[in-house]
């Protein structure tokens, strides 16, 4: 039994070889994915959303660094929309629950020609119970923005990973792929 469930399983497997699957994050820290991700510069971005998205994406790419990186060659330019929207109604015209949205609008820029090379959004939303404590429904409000913020950098680095590993700004020298 353990014989033909193990031929299955490598039968099954050969066709994956071919497929033309890369590892994302192929040879570690010297890999182009986090070479790239290592000379990102995240410019400051407005108000208490921009400064958790600021510090979750910097977190992400001192990560991918490895103690390596200046962090230079690239900047990041993110631009937030942060909206709480009420809906469930009462009778009584007082709301029960919250939407909080959070988007983001970023752009790779070359760091030494100021060229934008991907443009792209991002975007997580997250319900909010509204509670008879106002200080329960902002406490929730809060730590919803924290979520929102993480999943947004989360989003803005995956794209910028497979950005890299499809060439990045290697992959057409003097051409800027844009994504929208």
């Amino acid at each position: 039994m353990r014989g033909l469930l193990a031929s299955c399983l490598i039968a099954l497997s050969l066709p994956l070889a071919g497929c033309g699957l890369k590892p994302l994050y192929a040879n570690g820290s010297k890999g182009e994915v986090a070479t790239m991700l290592a000379d990102i510069d995240v410019a400051p971005i407005e108000g208490h959303a921009g400064w958790l998205v600021r510090n979750a994406l910097r977190d992400r790419f001192v990560a991918a660094q490895g103690g390596r990186g200046e962090g230079n060659r690239f900047r990041l330019d993110v631009r937030l929309e942060d909206s709480i929207t009420g809906f469930g109604v009462r009778t009584d015209d007082s709301v029960t629950r919250e939407r909080r949205t959070l988007r983001a609008r970023y752009q790779l820029v070359d760091g030494a020609t100021g060229e934008v090379l991907l443009d792209a959004t991002a975007a997580q939303d997250a319900g909010i119970d509204v509670v008879g404590s106002e200080y329960a429904t902002i406490a929730a409000e809060n730590s919803s923005l924290e979520r929102l913020a993480s999943g947004v950098a989360d989003q803005i680095v995956a794209r910028l990973a497979v950005y890299a590993n499809r060439g990045g700004p290697a992959s057409a020298p003097g051409v800027a792929p844009t994504a929208r």
